[in-house]
C-alpha cells in the first residue's frame, strides 16, 4: 500500500513529505515507547505513536522509516514536523486511538513485524 492509502483509510491530515505519499509501504508499528521501538522493531516503515518529542522522528530516522503518524488527535510542534521534513520523513496525524488505528491498517492489508532479540 502506498502512504496516500496510508492517510486516506486513516484520514489523517499530512503535515509534510507530500513527496513521500506514493511509497510503498508493507509494514507499520504502534508504540509510545521509543525504546522498544530500537530494542524490537524491525524492517517497519510507519510508526504510530501518541509520544510528542523530537526523539519519535530521531527514531524513525535511525530505523529508516518514511512516516510517523500520531494518533488520538495530537498535533505536531512545527519543531518535529521541521525535523521530520528535513530527514525526509513524512509526518501525519488522526483522530484515532492507536489500536484502531492499527486495526484499519492490519485490516487493508498492512503488516506488522515483531523481531525480539533472543
Amino acid at each position: 500500500m502506498t502512504l496516500g492509502q496510508v492517510k486516506e483509510i486513516l484520514d489523517a491530515e499530512l503535515y509534510c513529505g507530500e513527496d513521500l505519499l506514493d511509497s510503498t509501504v508493507n509494514t507499520a508499528c504502534g508504540s509510545d515507547m521509543m525504546s522498544d521501538v530500537l530494542a524490537y522493531v524491525k524492517d517497519q516503515a510507519v510508526l504510530l505513536t501518541g509520544l510528542m518529542n523530537q526523539q519519535v522522528v530521531r527514531t524513525a530516522e535511525m530505523m529508516d522509516m518514511v512516516c510517523v503518524i500520531f494518533v488520538r488527535a495530537k498535533v505536531p510542534d512545527p519543531s518535529i514536523v521541521e525535523l521530520a521534513r528535513s530527514k525526509n520523513i513524512a509526518v501525519m496525524a488522526t483522530t484515532h486511538r492507536m489500536f484502531t488505528a492499527c486495526g484499519l491498517l492490519y485490516q487493508a492489508g498492512l503488516k506488522g513485524g515483531l523481531h525480539i532479540h533472543e
